[in-house]
């Protein structure tokens, strides 16, 4: 194996300075967070050969203005190139108000960080030589300015086109919504949904259609690797949620033209006055989830009563602390049949029901080895547990 690249995911870190911290009971993101763990984030990378820096959205709290100001001049002081695009938090607004930023004025704070066009909120880069990186923007209004998360025709077109002129590059595409299901049924359910694409099928067939085998994803706060036949869709936990997460990445060449992407996952276990992290947040997550499991007992698919959904819940306590972990397997044996089926699908599994451990630590096959003939020429999506 020759290593090609190495690069790092650091997704969804809701950056807040102090005196913007918005504070509420039953707030999910420990903001709280976010500037020390980035501190520690940097201070590991800057100990490695790092190529580039890879942001997929969500950037600061909720389009505060300073905060953006904050994030894209310490981006740009970072010694190798960063490349981020917009996710729903940073751009909730299509006009400006007091704090929060404009639809429009996202790209002028990340000059350094892949806006050269600061006219549209998608580019293309060559983060190292022979990579071409596409880097979508899923944030539109509709005409009585309420966000939606999907891609206009302009950028579908703009995408086709420059899928079209790198046809047999290499390339990479980023984008916030998550492009492949990484939970159940979370295109059909109304609380799974938002955090899809509402077009997810055409950019999924486009990529594929042209060769692109992964795209990189974030807003859902979790570890996961979901796949197609032919593309993967690698989302990164956030980094202000349980388990506080950011990835390391190589990308290899062998001698047989092959090439692969190793993934690494690492975690911020401590960060200024939080010693134990991992164990708060893992608890902050859990006193604050018994809403959010009430929904999904009492929404479609389940549509449970209240009085069938309140003896589950203590149960649930962390189950999406451990969906945000990654590789989790889950064993609800004493539930009503519906519910345990619709629970432990939850499980990381492959195709064939098998436990799979691949969330975290994996490395997966991106091209065909095209030097052997053709008969011993493995899948070219393949997974290997690291």
């Amino acid at each position: 194996m020759r290593r090609n690249f190495r690069f790092a995911i650091v997704s969804d870190p809701h950056v807040a300075l102090p005196h913007t911290i918005w504070d509420h009971p039953k707030r999910f993101h420990l903001v709280e967070v976010s500037i020390p763990a980035l501190d520690r984030i940097f201070a590991h990378l800057a100990t490695l050969e790092l190529d580039f820096l890879l942001v997929p959205g969500d950037l600061v709290q909720h389009g505060e203005r300073d905060n953006h100001t904050w994030l894209g001049q310490r981006l740009a002081q970072l010694p190798y190139p960063s490349f981020v695009i917009p996710g729903n938090h940073d751009v909730p607004y299509p006009e400006a108000t007091d704090t929060a930023i404009g639809f429009d004025e996202f790209p002028r704070f990340y000059r350094a960080s892949g806006y050269r066009d600061t006219d549209r909120h998608y580019y293309t880069a060559e983060p190292v030589p022979g990579l071409h990186l596409i880097a979508l923007n899923s944030n539109i209004f509709d005409a009585e300015g309420v966000q939606q998360g999907a891609l206009d025709d302009d950028q579908l077109a703009w995408l086709e086109a420059e899928l079209a002129a790198r046809r047999g590059d290499r390339v990479f595409v980023t984008i916030h919504h998550n492009v492949i299901e990484h939970v159940p049924q979370q295109s059909r359910t109304k609380m799974g949904r938002r955090y899809m694409l509402d077009n997810a099928p055409v950019l999924r067939k486009l990529l594929e259609d042209s060769g692109v085998p992964v795209v990189f994803t974030g807003h859902l706060h979790v570890q996961d690797i979901a796949a197609t036949d032919r593309l993967y869709d690698i989302t990164t936990g956030s980094l202000v949620s349980y388990p506080h997460p950011y990835r390391i990445l190589e990308y290899d060449t062998d001698c047989h033209g092959g090439a692969w992407l190793k993934i690494e996952s690492y975690r911020i276990d401590s960060a200024h006055i939080w010693d134990d992290l991992g164990h708060f947040s893992r608890e902050w997550m859990g006193d604050r989830s018994r809403p959010f499991m009430l929904r999904l007992l009492t929404e479609a698919p389940l549509n449970m009563s209240l009085e069938q959904a309140e003896p589950l819940l203590p149960d649930l306590r962390y189950f999406w602390a451990d969906i945000a972990d990654g590789d989790s397997q889950f064993d609800f044996g004493h539930f009503p049949p519906k519910a345990r089926r619709f629970f432990e699908a939850f499980s990381a599994r492959t195709f064939d029901r098998a436990p799979s451990f691949i969330d975290n630590f994996a490395t997966l096959r991106l091209c065909e080895p095209t030097s052997l003939p053709p008969a011993r020429r493995p899948r070219r999506i393949e997974v290997s547990q690291s």
